[in-house]
């Protein structure tokens, strides 16, 4: 049984397992407390609860957002609640705690500080109603805990558990609670009929009228505020507590060991029934604690008392303690004290409140004669302390034969351990003195002068960025009143960092300058100046002293004519010359200030009219419980204070707009008066990343939950508007203001674009009325129709789901159906059994996710009970890609969801039309097989398949159709920019616009908060500029930055096609922002479409004429490729007249030379490379250019390359990316025809019918390189010349300052993957905004998304370095890995985004950049590149590392690219995420500094090593990649039927089969079967298909088993088994033997060694006979051996050398986990000869392990065996545990079932049982003595599980590393041995004669199964 090691692990496992919901109140969010990180661990275990069955749910909350708040919502709503908290809360929630004590809550609290606690807190709160019970050790913290939530449930009041965790942080471990225990203890069906009270209207600060009463009956009910009774259930047995020998009492309470097994007999009980009620009185307190008491008592033997004593019966002197009892008991008890102090016994109270004196008297030996209080108070307030009060006001009225004893009070000071016998002493000597002192303090008064404060206040790492912004705006000028690293004298942190005293100390401050003011007005006309030039300064300075500008432009001058002055005046003023600047004063707090605005600093600043300025962080994320709790009471500040009507308000957001908050703070300082600026920055942990806060910031601004606002109410002077709104939509509150002085009304006329989003309060109704309204409208539009109804749903990402469900519904319409086809979300849930025929489309997102229109849906039919179906017929087609998860753990995501769907509706009754139906994108027409065979099923299914004229069916729309007929890219896109019901265009419109360089696509960190809202999508705008070679004027870069604040999201990206891109352009500033593009003399025309695009050029800082040369060249084509058609011009720069039209190119008339009215088949690119660079990737592109400069030193021709393309379809082999093939030399001059004829051949033989296969590359494969080059030569009308020599180094940029020929300087700067912004951290788009107003040259961007400062005259060198420095522009001092990184944009808004990529790449390098640093290689450049999808925008395919999105948080891994970007890489491994990606990652770079050769490359170091093979052209993408296609491990086939009865025929032979049974047996039986039937049943509810996955069947033949064991393989090859047989005599050790990725070893090689694969990647063992490999996982080592004691010993070395040193769980050559299966005897299985067995019944397959193995389980290590369902198996079993000091703690039992789910034989047979049995035992500590191993465990409560399954090969055993893995303290990293093992495990070890059997390849198939995780599989075959 696991073991508990501290008080807080004890408290939170009873808090967890006794609530519904616990609140955790941590210091931070980030920072544990004692009690979270435990919490935390049994919420991500999923242990299941007492009181709530799923787990209690645990809420973290900050201990200053007023934690105790959050109790009454939940409470309120009938949950049972719990709160674990340091004592620090306790004073600031006293209004709390007068109405929780009402309830039946519990507050465990651990006092604090805990090096010297203050039980003050405890004090200070005695009087609010609440029980108080303390504990002081570990066992007593686990056992008080029960007894206060047991208390809670009896008593209907509140109870505070209180306890010092650092008295027992010595205390020997315990076991877990007994779950048994807990719940006897907490009557859990009582505390379900506890009454669901509310709190009506009353305040959460006075009395709500809510009162614990009791009847007669003892039975608790609740008086509400209405006057109702209510009574629960559960009855109180009322109890006389055990008064027998006081030193029997004493035992196992407050004496240190409180384990101890006395066992006295339980009380009697007695029960009284009537129906008067009355409160519930002290006596009834202690009834219901006496009665749960004697319950631990009974189950433990540990006696509780509400006082207790102990020490000797006959003592004089008595200590009663209210403090730290630790030092004194363990003083008192050690061995050397027991003379001194051996008449001495000490007092606790266990019930501190009710204080119940007549307890207390009986507790105290009537031979007492003096009594010390020492009470641990460090807040005294009144001369006698409390708890002495409590003493004398008890004895003193109490009747004692003895008389009444003495009691003197001290005051307990901090003690070292060292001295506590010294202070007990001292104690004594006062209390046995003739006059005694009272309050004689011992020890240090208020705790160790030197220790620290355990938690400093301290701002969030998050909230850094609103200080940097700050301290960027004010700079010197900016005080912080309340700074939390400010020092203030004899001020607390907490006290500091309040508004009232940062208020109070600017006020001082402010009173200080104005009397500095007066002063310096005096100075002005006194006459005690040196001379008269200070007084002219003085007074002009004295008039603009409130002005913040002038008073500081001023100040410098001022000081400096003083300190030249000279005279006593000046040096007097100077001695403040601080006090000459205005600064911009401010108040930094929390969403803390807002829960009692009222009587809070916030209050009082704005009230005051003081120009004070506020910043106030609200870091509540947006959720629906914050949403859902109003009973929290937190207030809207801004609103507040916008109300006053005096105060400048701003609601900003720093991850929304970065501007606005600027804008913010500088007005906030300007304005006169008050200012609150309400910053938000969600977090859930204050160590949160920054993409999390982004996500969150962006649901909240867009969804109205946090409006971005300012309020400046001085506008009305000037006659402006007050209100400025900055995001598009407003909560309700802010509206309700508004509307009320008439705002809104004017902001609807000044923001007209606005008011469709200002009105609305948008909810779950909306969403629900939307569907409703759709419904109705299709269902009268079908009333006049005739035919059975069709009811068509489809859940579609992409759109083919959609598409196939549209043409489904067309085509039953034409056979005569009413057919309804919808979105599965647009439907209401609640219509589905009203339905007579349902079909449902679905398509799989993910890891076998459901597409977004569909997952409300599946939510609502999957958590529904009460849904019943029977009426409808259904069936499902599903679409999905059976290699896109090629890993077998992976395979269960194919077409999940429609399998999914499948067996929910037919479990909720639904009868199937057909079989579920699959699309696979891997079957030759793709989807489109499966569905070609499914629908007509479908048709048959429906009686309509004989339907005769059906009508011709349109072919669909395909983009060759949109092309054609769009009118020349016209369309209807002007038509969709004027309507402005929806932010969207149609759909082929959205292809349209591409060709004019903007693509749709919507926000998706919002889609689900805007979806849940009855939202559309947050749809906007990519526009993409054409900037031929990448080079813009300093004029131009200041334009493109002002579209990004007026048009965009205040972004800029440079792209990996050297332009810029703007995001987040809504559609209404779609033609605004086109035109200021115009207007820059830039276009966006065919920088997206099926057209030539932008032309690249190398940047080539270092040779300017030369590539100005080339730059020429890369326009000169641009334009002449350019679309001739006018409608770019007409739709986006008409001016309002419609008549003169501005025209940045030269386009005419409307016809296409080149393209023609259909253009290319796809996109088109060009590129030119200038060696030795090739930072353009010029293989990459359909056209490559490769610059050759003549003798001159001048531009002379170009190499051609062509057909290379980047797109990629993840697994279909059919998609590959390709390099660019070699056609020959052409000549500058001529070079723009030859890429004309290059693109008129692509168009002209390009696949126009398949998209897929549309690009140049397949062109160039499907005719062959040379034919491609002869049709271009036959249009050019002569050959291409030789190739000329040239040599590329690097394809990376080169960062920092650089020099040309001409000695103009160049400036590199690092822009990490081209993101133009600014942040609190990096002002960076600031900075290149004033850069580019000085700069006289021109900015060039690189196609690595960087960016050049080009042409800078050696005479403005200084200045723009200046300006560099100031925005931190000039550091390039990153790693070589992050230089030469890039990710292309991926989410929040490209709709093709599988995972992350910019926002992510950044935080995986800094996570590799540690293993950097210690290898070397933080200089080296490695070319890492990340997508977030297969398109490869960022070139991935060219990278030497590169990761492609795979789905969310997961990445295919790829490796071997060329370093100059010549050469593909290859497929390393498939969707693995970040943890396997650092496995990977970290070893390979580790390996790559020590092994590589001189000047030797990532990739080609990948590629020598043997990781990954060499890409030699596209078409070989895909083979000899790193990870196959995962294999399936072959099975027997699944069992369709149980198997034929054996069991005897009459009842008479049965009685006699049991009568010869062994009793152990028979008992077992029962208890057994009771636990299958339950499983069974609870399985059967939940799941209605198939019981197994879809297996591929073994035709493998076993090797051939002989009595004598040999070295060497068994006969047969192919499809036999072979055998590696060892012989017994061998024992070994010999040396360990690492393998590399691939090794071929004699079988002779293997035996009595320990074999290891070191790597994190499985690797490859051949044996020269065997015709198939054995696989080696991961991590994983082997021992093959007989299991002998003889071959023990070698074993035992061999774990040592595989474990030298100690874990932090494992000692060397220990186990964390140790698994046997043993050949346990078995006649009928050693007749088959399947497996090895034991070969005589008596004989025990553990006696070789019994004397050694003990040596290898660590403390607490697990220990699993498999047994038999035969006793003696058992018993055998269990006789090892002892040996090995192992104790039972779990038993799982294993169900072989059917396809169907039934036992393969009779659970109650005698014969043949279905089952097996998994014992799983932990090994005790040492210091746990006494009791019993083994199974004596059981009588604590041995957990019993099921494991349910269909039986495989041989019975092969369930993998249990994932089932286990919860039960290890490190789940990730502990060590596994299987012994007796046939198959090896990832990252265990493995032992025995079998091991590596099924790691054959012979025992696994290659081929794909295509319907794997299928649930309605009824056939051999497939079962």
């Amino acid at each position: 049984m696991g073991s508990v090691t501290a008080a807080g692990e004890a408290v939170a496992r009873i808090a967890y397992l006794a609530s519904d919901v616990v609140l955790s109140v941590q210091p931070a969010l980030s920072i544990d407390s004692e009690f979270s990180a435990h919490l935390h661990a049994l919420t991500a275990q999923k242990l299941p609860g007492i009181v709530a069955k799923t787990g209690a749910e645990v809420q973290p909350l900050r201990t200053n957002v007023d934690p105790l708040l959050s109790a009454f919502q939940p409470l309120q709503s009938g949950k049972l609640v719990s709160v674990t908290t340091s004592s620090s809360i306790l004073l600031s929630s006293v209004p709390h705690l007068y109405k929780l004590a009402q309830y039946p809550i519990v507050l465990h609290v651990s006092l604090h500080p805990t090096d010297y606690p203050d039980y003050s807190e405890i004090t200070s709160i005695r009087q609010s109603a609440f029980t108080f019970l303390q504990s002081e050790t570990l066992q007593e913290a686990q056992d008080i805990a029960l007894s206060a939530h047991a208390l809670a449930i009896k008593s209907g009041k509140g109870v505070i558990h209180f306890f010092d965790i650092s008295n027992s942080a010595n205390d020997n471990a315990i076991r877990i609670e007994d779950r048994e225990l807990v719940r006897n203890a907490l009557d859990v069906d009582a505390a379900r009929s506890l009454p669901l009270l509310g709190f009506g209207a009353s305040s959460l600060y006075v009395d709500g009228g809510r009162r614990a009463d009791i009847t007669e009956s003892n039975l608790p009910i609740v008086h509400t505020h209405r006057g109702q009774n209510h009574v629960p259930k559960a009855t109180t047995e009322k109890s006389t507590p055990k008064t027998g020998s006081r030193d029997a009492s004493s035992v196992g309470s407050s004496v240190r060991d409180s384990s101890a097994d006395s066992r006295p007999s339980m009380s009697s009980m007695t029960s009284v029934d009537s129906t008067t009620t009355r409160l519930v009185s002290s006596e009834d307190i202690i009834n219901f604690l006496t009665g749960i008491w004697s319950q631990i008592q009974s189950a433990t033997g540990r006696i509780y008392l509400p006082f207790e004593y102990s020490g000797p019966a006959n003592a004089e002197s008595a200590l009663f303690i209210f403090g730290s009892t630790g030092l004194f008991v363990d003083e008192i008890q050690a061995p050397g004290s027991s003379a001194e102090f051996a008449s001495v016994g000490i007092i606790t109270a266990r019930l501190y409140r009710p204080w119940l004196g007549t307890k207390l008297i009986e507790s105290i030996p009537p031979t007492i004669r003096r009594i010390a209080v020492l009470e641990q108070i460090r807040r005294k307030t009144t001369k006698w302390g409390p708890v002495l009060l409590d003493l004398l006001s008890t004895l003193r009225t109490g009747s004692s034969a003895a008389g009444v004893p003495l009691i003197v009070g001290h005051q307990l000071g901090y003690l070292e351990p060292a001295t506590a016998r010294q202070a007990l002493r001292g104690i004594f000597q006062n209390l046995n003195s003739p006059s005694p002192v009272q309050n004689l303090e011992v020890g240090i008064a208020g705790g160790r002068k030197q220790t620290a404060r355990e938690f400093q206040l301290q701002q969030p790492n998050a909230e850094n960025a609103y200080m940097k912004i700050l301290d960027q705006v004010f700079g010197q000028r900016l005080h912080v009143a309340n700074r939390q690293d400010d020092a203030d004298a004899g001020v607390s942190a907490t006290i500091a960092a309040n508004p009232e005293f940062g208020f109070g100390s600017l006020l001082a401050r402010m009173d200080h300058r104005k009397r500095f003011i007066g002063e310096v007005q005096k100075a002005a006309k006194g006459q005690d100046f040196v001379t008269d030039v200070p007084q002219r300064w003085l007074s002009n300075w004295a008039l603009n002293a409130e002005d913040t500008t002038k008073a500081n432009s001023m100040a410098q001058e001022v000081i400096a004519r003083l300190a030249t002055d000279g005279s006593r005046l000046a040096s007097q003023l100077l001695s403040s010359k601080g006090l000459f600047f205005k600064e911009s004063q401010w108040l930094i707090g929390s969403d803390a200030w807002a829960y009692d605005l009222g009587s809070s600093g916030v209050h009082h600043v704005i009230a005051s009219g003081a120009n004070v300025n506020m910043l106030i962080i609200d870091s509540q994320p947006y959720s629906e419980r914050a949403a859902a709790d109003a009973a929290r009471r937190k207030k809207d500040i801004g609103l507040y204070a916008m109300n006053f009507g005096n105060a400048y308000v701003a609601s900003v957001a720093v991850y929304s707009s970065y501007i606005q908050v600027l804008e913010a703070m500088i007005e906030a300082d300007a304005f006169d008066g008050p200012s609150v600026v309400v910053a938000y920055l969600p977090y859930n942990k204050e160590d949160d990343s920054a993409l999390t806060v982004l996500q969150e910031t962006k649901k909240a601004v867009d969804l109205g939950y946090w409006p971005l606002y300012r309020w400046n109410p001085g506008n009305d002077e000037k006659e402006e508007p007050s209100f400025q709104l900055d995001s598009e939509r407003i909560k309700q509150e802010l509206e309700e203001f508004l509307r009320r002085d008439n705002h809104l009304s004017q902001l609807m006329r000044r923001s007209p674009e606005f008011s469709a989003n200002l009105s609305g309060s948008y909810g779950s109704e909306v969403r629900a009325l939307q569907k409703r309204k759709a419904k109705d409208a299709y269902n009268a539009m079908l009333e006049g129709l005739y035919g059975a109804p069709m009811t068509v749903l489809f859940a579609s990402d992409n759109g083919n789901a959609e598409s196939l469900a549209r043409r489904l519904g067309n085509r039953g319409r034409a056979r005569g159906l009413k057919t309804l086809v919808m979105a599965m979300d647009d439907y209401p849930v609640e219509d589905l059994a009203g339905e007579e025929n349902v079909v449902l489309i679905t398509s799989t997102a993910g890891q076998g996710e459901f597409p977004q229109n569909g997952l409300a849906f599946w939510n609502a039919i999957k958590d529904t009970a009460d849904l019943d179906l029977s009426p409808i017929r259904f069936a499902v087609f599903a679409l999905g890609d059976s290699h896109y998860w090629p890993r077998k753990e992976d395979k269960i995501y194919y077409n999940k969801p429609g399998k999914d769907l499948d067996s929910r509706v037919a479990f909720l009754g639904g009868k199937r039309l057909t079989d579920v139906g699959f699309g696979d994108d891997q079957d030759p027409d793709g989807y489109q097989t499966g569905y070609g065979e499914w629908e007509p099923k479908l048709w048959q299914a429906l009686g309509v398949d004989k339907v005769e004229g059906l009508p011709e069916e349109q072919p669909p729309i395909t983009n060759e159709d949109i092309k054609l007929q769009s009118n020349y890219l016209r369309g209807t896109i002007a038509e969709g920019l004027a309507d402005t019901t929806t932010g969207a265009i149609a759909a082929p419109d959205q292809q349209l616009t591409k060709f004019h360089g903007t693509y749709m696509q919507d926000d998706r960190d919002l889609r689900d908060e805007r979806k849940a809202q009855g939202l559309e999508p947050a749809y906007s705008f990519m526009i993409r500029c054409r900037l031929p070679g990448g080079v813009a004027t300093p004029s131009q870069w200041m334009q493109m930055d002002a579209i990004s604040s007026s048009c965009g999201n205040e972004t800029m990206k440079l792209t990996t096609r050297q332009t810029f891109q703007f995001h987040g352009v809504v559609k209404g500033k779609l033609r605004p922002a086109m035109r200021a593009i115009n207007k820059a003399l830039m276009t966006t025309i065919a920088a997206c479409g099926d057209v030539n695009r932008n032309v690249m050029c190398s940047s080539m800082p270092e040779k300017s004429a030369y590539h100005r040369d080339v730059h020429q060249v890369s326009a000169k084509i641009s334009e002449h490729l350019l679309p001739s058609t006018t409608a770019y011009h007409e739709i986006w720069l008409k001016d309002e007249d419609d008549k003169k039209t501005q025209i940045a190119g030269d386009a005419i008339v409307d016809h296409e030379p080149l393209y023609g009215p259909t253009y290319l088949p796809r996109k088109f690119k060009i590129t030119i490379a200038i060696p030795p660079h090739n930072d353009t990737d010029v293989y990459a592109h359909d056209v490559g250019l490769i610059a050759i400069r003549g003798a001159n030193g001048r531009l002379e021709g170009f190499n051609v390359l062509a057909g290379g393309g980047m797109g990629v379809t993840h697994n279909n082999k059919k998609t590959y990316p390709r390099t660019g093939s070699m056609l020959g030399y052409a000549s500058a001059d001529k070079i723009h025809y030859v890429c004309e004829k290059i693109m008129v051949v692509q168009r002209d033989h390009g696949d126009r019918k398949n998209r897929k296969h549309a690009r140049l590359k397949y062109t160039m494969d499907d005719m062959g390189v040379d034919v491609f080059r002869g049709k271009v030569e036959d249009l050019l009308g002569y050959k291409f010349e030789e190739p000329r020599h040239f040599e590329f180094k690097s394809n990376i940029d080169t960062f920092g300052w650089q020099k040309d020929e001409t000695g103009q300087n160049h400036f590199t700067f690092f822009i990490e993957n081209g993101r133009i912004e600014d942040t609190a951290e990096f002002p960076m788009r600031t900075g290149l905004r004033e850069i580019a107003k000085v700069h006289k040259g021109e900015f060039r961007l690189t196609g690595n998304q960087h960016l050049i400062l080009s042409n800078v005259r050696d005479d403005e060198l200084e200045n723009i370095k200046d300006m560099m420095k100031q925005y931190k522009l000039d550091n390039v001092q990153f790693s070589g890995l992050r230089l030469s990184s890039s990710a292309c944009v991926a989410f929040p808004t490209c709709g093709l985004a599988m995972a992350e990529s910019e926002r992510y790449l950044p935080e995986l390098i800094t996570k590799l950049e540690g293993c950097l640093e210690e290898t070397g290689l933080k200089q080296d450049s490695i070319v890492m590149r990340m997508t977030g999808c297969p398109n490869g925008c960022a070139r991935p395919w060219l990278a030497e590392v590169a990761f492609v999105g795979k789905a969310y948080g997961a990445y295919n891994m790829y490796l071997g690219g060329g370093y100059h970007g010549q050469r593909l890489n290859k497929l390393y491994r498939s969707s693995i995420q970040e943890d396997e990606i650092l496995d990977i990652m970290k070893p390979l770079l580790k390996r790559y500094a020590q092994e590589r050769k001189e000047g030797e490359r990532f990739g080609d170091f990948t590629i020598r090593i043997g990781m990954i093979k060499p890409t030699t052209e596209g078409k070989t993408f895909h083979d000899d990649v790193a990870e196959e296609e995962s294999a399936t491990l072959l099975s027997s086939p699944a069992l369709q039927t149980p198997y034929p009865s054996t069991e005897p025929k009459t009842a008479a032979a049965r009685a006699r089969v049991v009568e010869r049974m062994d009793p152990e047996d028979r008992d077992a039986d029962d208890t057994v079967r009771e636990l299958i039937a339950g499983a069974l049943a609870e399985v059967r509810a939940k799941h209605a298909g198939a019981w197994c996955l879809r297996r591929s069947l073994s035709t493998v033949q076993p090797a051939r088993r002989s009595g004598k064991r040999k070295m060497g393989l068994g006969p047969g090859a192919g499809t036999t088994e072979p055998s590696i047989r060892v012989c017994a005599g061998i024992s070994g050790p010999l040396e360990p033997l690492d393998l590399s990725s691939e090794s071929t070893l004699a079988a002779s090689a293997l035996a009595s060694r320990l074999i290891r694969n070191p790597h994190p990647t499985a690797t490859q063992l051949r044996l020269p006979s065997s015709p198939h490999p054995y696989t080696i996982p991961p991590h994983s080592a082997f021992y093959l051996s007989i299991i002998t004691p003889q071959s023990a010993a070698g074993f035992s070395a061999a774990a040592s050398a595989l474990h030298p040193t100690s874990s932090s769980t494992a000692g060397p050559g220990q186990f964390d986990f140790i698994l046997l299966d043993p050949p346990w005897a078995n006649r009928s299985v050693r007749r088959s000869r399947s497996y090895q067995t034991s070969e005589a019944e008596e004989t025990d397959p553990l006696d070789a392990l019994q004397g050694m193995l003990g040596r290898h389980i660590p403390r607490h290590g697990l220990v699993g065996c498999w047994v038999t369902n035969k006793a003696a198996s058992k018993r055998q079993a269990l006789e090892a545990f002892r040996a090995w000091d192992v104790g039972l703690v779990e038993q799982w039992v294993w169900v072989k079932t059917t396809v169907k789910g039934e036992p393969v034989t009779a659970v109650d047979g005698i014969w043949r049982k279905p089952y097996e049995m998994l014992l799983l035992g932990r090994r005790r500590g040492r210091e746990e003595d006494g009791g019993e191993v083994g199974e004596a465990r059981d009588r604590g409560g041995v957990v019993r599980r099921v494991i349910l399954g269909v039986p495989d090969l041989h019975s092969r055993k369930p993998c249990l590393k994932e089932l286990v893995a919860p039960m290890m303290e490190d789940r990730g990293m502990y060590r596994g041995l299987e012994i007796f093992a046939r198959n090896l495990t990832t990252g265990y070890c493995a032992w025995g004669d079998e091991v590596l059997r099924f790691n054959w390849g012979g025992h696994w198939s290659r081929v794909d199964v295509a319907d794997v995780g299928s649930a309605s599989l009824h056939t051999p075959e497939s079962g």
